[in-house]
């Protein structure tokens, strides 16, 4: 066997190993999916008897998904977790993309350098360190608790110096100055310059924060439990606890309830995950 054959059989063995290490991967990210899909369609029984089952010996339900619905009320709920993510996601990509080219066109100002720099290193500091004097301040000091908008500005404010500093890289390396220049001799404004030119390039960039800060308030539970303590302002990860008694629990009711907070999450990714690649990777490698 010559040296190229050993070279081609030891590629062809390094390519198998990695789908198989890769398809391993994958069966562990999905395995918690399918088990909910699978036991969603189930009673109670079947499900504690065979949750690996693919039919119950009851057969085929489609009781828990109204059962769920009323219980959590989920209108409401979904209604309230739909006005925080979007309005939190939506501040958040307008606040962190202006700020971030702000900081980008002006390096030279100590303020900006500053700032950044403390952006960045807020990203270190764990949520848990800020979340007791954050409930004692905003409750017990200004008493401003149990107010979506709280929430969102809370929202917006530990996931704008993430978002900042993905925009940072994607305006510092592909989005040349000289398009700016020929914008304002054309006779646009800074703001104008921004939103016709700047704005329209990040679409990548603003698809990965989108998915990844709407997932985040989307399946946050830890702030909106602290922050929201009122029935008609609770979220969906709050509300799912109303299917967790003391002393026994309905699973078929909690699986329906997970799917049906999960479905809008999975069909914005589907929208947007063709932007998710090229976003997260626009300002890694400069051009």
């Amino acid at each position: 066997m010559t040296d190229n054959e050993k070279a081609a059989r030891k590629k062809k063995i390094m390519h198998a190993v990695m789908w198989v290490v890769l398809l391993l991967l994958f069966l562990c990210f999905v395995a918690p999916f399918i088990l909910v899909v699978i036991n969603v369609f189930k009673t109670k029984a079947d499900i504690t008897s065979n949750p690996l089952a693919l039919i119950g010996k009851h057969g085929f339900t489609m009781k828990n998904f109204p059962e769920a619905m009323k219980k959590m009320n989920f209108w409401r709920v979904f209604g309230n977790s739909a006005i925080i993510t979007i309005t939190s996601t939506i501040l958040t990509i307008l606040v962190s993309s202006m700020a971030s080219f702000v900081i980008v066109r002006n390096q030279k100002w100590p303020a900006c350098a500053l700032l950044f720099s403390a952006m960045v290193a807020s990203m270190v500091i764990p949520f848990q360190v800020l979340m007791v004097p954050l409930v004692s301040v905003y409750g017990g000091t200004f008493g401003v608790l149990n107010h979506r908008l709280t929430l969102i500005l809370m929202h917006v404010g530990f996931s704008v110096s993430m978002a900042t500093f993905m925009f940072h890289g994607s305006i510092h390396t592909n989005i040349p100055l000289e398009l700016e220049e020929a914008a304002l001799i054309d006779g646009c404004t800074r703001w104008q310059t921004y939103w016709q030119i700047v704005f329209p390039l990040l679409k990548p960039t603003i698809a990965t924060v989108a998915i990844i800060d709407a997932m985040a308030f989307w399946n946050d539970y830890l702030l909106p439990s602290l922050v929201l303590t009122k029935k008609e302002l609770y979220t969906i990860p709050i509300a799912t606890q109303a299917f967790y008694g003391t002393y026994s629990t309905d699973i078929g009711l909690v699986m329906a309830a997970l799917l049906l907070a999960m479905l809008p999450i999975l069909i914005l990714y589907v929208f947007l995950q063709r932007y998710i690649v090229e976003g997260v990777t626009s300002g890694a490698v400069k051009g």
